[in-house]
């Protein structure tokens, strides 16, 4: 069952997503709509797969989801240094670090569920 008190992960990646969204709306203005597309889907993936672990129906199914959000958010990391490191395209900035602070805390999150 659901547990709705705050939960720093859910609001760090829905935020995350906020922020990715608004950064796809800038790649798109140049015309980077491929690099938009795939930032777009694992970059607010992270969050949809985070807010389902909150629904999990076991802790190998809360763990699983957890695991599928870690793999979108190192999908993430890929596609935002690809920008930095690409002539033309807008520097990625915070989102780097937020995503490096997103795929710690989901790390501890794997590693305490699993003892």
């Amino acid at each position: 069952m659901r547990n709705d008190q705050e939960n720093i992960i859910v609001k760090l990646t829905f935020n995350f997503a906020l922020d990715i969204i608004a950064f796809c709306e800038k790649l798109e203005e140049g015309k980077r709509y491929v690099i938009a597309k795939q930032l777009l889907k694992s970059g607010t993936s992270i969050g949809a797969n985070t807010r389902e672990a909150q629904n999990a129906e076991s802790k190998l199914d809360f763990v699983h989801k957890f695991k599928i959000a870690a793999k979108e958010a190192d999908e993430t990391d890929y596609w935002l240094q690809l920008c930095k490191a690409s002539d033309g395209y807008p520097d990625p900035g915070k989102l780097l670090e937020d995503v490096q602070a997103i795929i710690k805390v989901i790390s501890k999150i794997i590693s305490s569920s699993k003892k």
